[in-house]
């Protein structure tokens, strides 16, 4: 597997825009809490560290992943955002409710992007088990949250642009 041999989060070979000036809002799942912390960290750390200002994040935590949904489209509804993030974590159980989840979270997140043409990102995490969860929330491949966080802020730019 390609992922066992990297940091998933260089950002070397691009050139990330600042997030001066852009407002955003993170929507943070309270369920798996271990895993969605450094995702909040990595992510909060993304911004800033590319010129954003504390003042101009707004972090949502809601309960579950399902609820990144409306989380997501509450903030939109009633703040002024360049730019939503998504943060989740799923881990695969014994029965199907993990791809019902990981589904609808999927398609939710998509529909409210387009439902307010603004850029919502999906940093939710969907693995098999725990420590391929921690492994993407800040260990051995990088911080999803990060990567969430360039994400927002290159997309707060196209937006802004077309």
């Amino acid at each position: 597997m390609a992922s066992s041999l990297k940091n998933l989060s260089d950002f070397s070979h691009i050139k990330v825009q600042s997030a001066s000036g852009l407002r955003f809002a993170i929507v943070v799942s309270q369920w798996n809490a271990q895993v969605t912390g450094p995702l909040l960290n990595g992510a909060i750390d993304g911004i800033l560290n590319h010129g954003g200002q504390e003042e101009n994040i707004d972090i949502i935590e809601v309960p579950g992943s399902y609820e990144l949904i409306s989380g997501a489209d509450i903030a939109l509804r009633n703040g002024d955002f360049n730019a939503i993030i998504c943060l989740g974590c799923v881990i695969q159980g014994e029965t199907r409710h993990f791809d019902f989840i990981c589904n609808a979270v999927a398609n939710g997140i998509s529909n409210v992007a387009l439902k307010y043409n603004k850029p919502v990102i999906f940093g939710v995490l969907t693995t098999d088990n725990l420590e391929q969860a921690l492994d993407r929330a800040g260990g051995k491949h990088g911080n999803k949250g990060e990567e969430a966080a360039i994400t927002a802020i290159q997309m707060a730019h196209i937006s802004s642009k077309y």
